[in-house]
């Protein structure tokens, strides 16, 4: 998950909740919780984050790069077989 810079500065920051499920389990969630310029970590995590637009910049990326990769594996995968 990402820190996401929304047009207004506000900040979108990844937060995991690990809590007691009861009956032996455990329940596990993420969500982003949104800050301002006025919380103390603002600056710090600023500097590391995406718009949404650079965040979906990154997700075509990974999408239009994962042919190359299954081409690759494919490749690979036929010269162990043979």
């Amino acid at each position: 998950m990402y820190v996401i810079r929304l047009p207004d500065g506000t900040l979108r920051v990844p937060h995991g909740v690990l809590l007691d499920g009861g009956d032996g389990g455990r329940v596990i969630a993420d969500a982003y919780v949104e800050i301002g310029p006025a919380d103390p970590d603002y600056d710090r995590l600023l500097g590391q984050s995406l718009t949404e637009q650079e965040l979906e910049a990154r997700r075509r990326s990974w999408r239009e790069g994962d042919a190359d990769l299954q081409a690759t594996f494919e490749s690979w995968k036929r010269d162990q077989d043979s």
